[in-house]
């Protein structure tokens, strides 16, 4: 816990430098933020949303990441020092457990409940369960927040991890606005697979909802919402 505390508290500065400098951030907060253990879940329009998100969020936050980040040399070292949980496929049951505990603690999860970027043109993948299911494990409370940026100010960058190659979408400069809503709760049983299903739609909902609003503040020209895209 010291070596995250530690990281935290030496790579927040560099973080808000960053964001600072390069980009136009438009921050709106519906309430404050609550005390204690909650799920911030947020839309993923870009691979660097994880740092930007935590900045917003300004507490120490345990990041559920996709686990092909932490095969990354120097990132990986970072990301595992710093506490943050990797998504294995296959293995999202165990990532669950590891942000359960962080919650029971009194921590801030940050999770992105598409499980994968966003579509590059704009829009929403469908929402995965795990957001939802974390909510009902724990009782902790949902922290929907909505994000839009300049899509065609994303770099997309070919890298290759272990063999496999891998595209990332780094947001590097732009405007970048951020809309963080109201705290959600929900209760039912998480083994009751159409509930937990609703749940999911409705936390995806109220985020796709905040990154309209989002959207608005960078572009108040009314426009048709963009809808879900199966992937």
């Amino acid at each position: 816990m010291f070596t995250e505390q530690l990281l935290y508290y030496a790579s927040a500065p560099v973080v808000d430098t960053f964001t600072t400098a390069m980009l136009k951030m438009d921050i709106q907060f519906h309430t404050r933020m609550p005390a204690g253990g909650k799920i911030v879940a947020a839309n993923h329009p870009s691979t660097t949303d994880p740092f930007f998100v935590a900045a917003v969020i300004r507490e120490k936050s345990f990041i559920l990441i996709n686990n092909v980040l932490f095969q990354v040399p120097v990132l990986g070292t970072y990301l595992r020092y710093s506490g943050h949980i990797p998504v294995v496929a296959g293995g999202g049951q165990a990532a669950l457990d590891a942000a359960a505990e962080h919650l029971r603690a009194g921590h801030t999860i940050l999770i992105f409940p598409e499980g994968d970027l966003s579509p590059e043109t704009g829009g929403f993948q469908e929402p995965r369960t795990g957001t939802a299911r974390l909510a009902l494990m724990t009782g902790a409370p949902v922290i929907p927040v909505g994000v839009h940026l300049a899509h065609e100010r994303c770099h997309v960058v070919r890298s290759i991890v272990k063999g496999e190659e891998h595209y990332g979408r780094w947001y590097l400069n732009g405007p970048y606005n951020v809309t963080v809503g109201d705290a959600l709760h929900y209760t039912g049983d998480v083994d009751d697979r159409p509930h937990v299903r609703k749940v999911s739609n409705l936390i995806m909902h109220q985020i796709i909802e905040l990154a309209h609003e989002s959207k608005r503040r960078l572009d108040p020209t009314p426009s048709l919402a963009a809808p879900l895209t199966t992937s």
